[in-house]
């Protein structure tokens, strides 16, 4: 009888983790970031299959966060203006891809063949960069850590499950934008996708802007 009562307790707290993982990615999902007109445009381009590496080059940066930060987060934040580098830099960067949108060539058929070795490589490094130099995601990571080593009831299996959860919602939003804004693509005139590209070079490189704003003026 009691080994029953603590197998369903131990159930149920993996449900839990799981349930408050699928709710803090669902979160993560709604934001609307530099990664979300990267994901679009990449799709409206090139087809789903690049925009699906891009989103797990996204996937790929959000594990390597998690990996820090859950077992070194107080190591990465003892590091002395560790915030103001990644800002500024990570500032510079996404002004850099931003800039690059408007240089893009819209094609009057998205390519949906297998994308070259090349650009997938391309596609996959864009991803992990956009995402991983905005400084932002970071505190967000560190604040998930945070969260889960003051919650002292789960143990690894707990743990593991709900940042499982949360990273496997948050690619699998990443595709659904992706897929939809593909077969949005066809709909669309040259000129309606170029304009679509052009606001989200603008929107890329303000997200840049506000970045190294926010990084030089962090009382304001």
């Amino acid at each position: 009888m009691n080994s029953n009562i603590t197998e369903e307790a131990v159930l149920l707290k993996m449900f839990a983790a799981i349930l408050e993982g699928l709710e803090m990615g669902l979160l993560l999902s709604m934001m609307i970031g530099p990664v979300f007109f990267a994901l679009v445009t990449t799709s409206m381009d090139h087809g789903f299959k690049q925009s699906a590496i891009l989103a797990f080059g996204v996937f790929l940066s959000d594990l390597v966060y998690v990996l820090v930060t859950y077992f070194g987060v107080q190591a990465l934040t003892f590091i002395p203006n560790v915030e103001q580098y990644l800002g500024f830099f990570g500032g510079l960067i996404l002004i850099g891809f931003g800039i690059s949108f408007f240089r893009k060539k819209i094609t009057a058929v998205p390519s949906h063949s297998s994308p070259s070795l090349a650009s997938k490589g391309k596609a996959l490094m864009q991803g992990f960069g956009i995402n991983g130099i905005n400084p932002f995601v970071m505190l967000f990571w560190i604040s998930i850590a945070s969260m889960v080593s003051i919650k002292t009831s789960w143990g690894i299996l707990d743990r593991a499950f709900f940042y499982a959860a949360l990273l496997f919602t948050v690619f699998g939003f990443d595709l659904a934008k992706a897929f939809l804004a593909g077969k949005l693509a066809h709909l669309m005139s040259l000129t309606v996708r170029k304009v679509l590209q052009v606001f989200a070079g603008l929107m890329i490189c303000f997200f840049g802007l506000r970045m190294l704003w926010n990084t030089l003026h962090p009382d304001l």
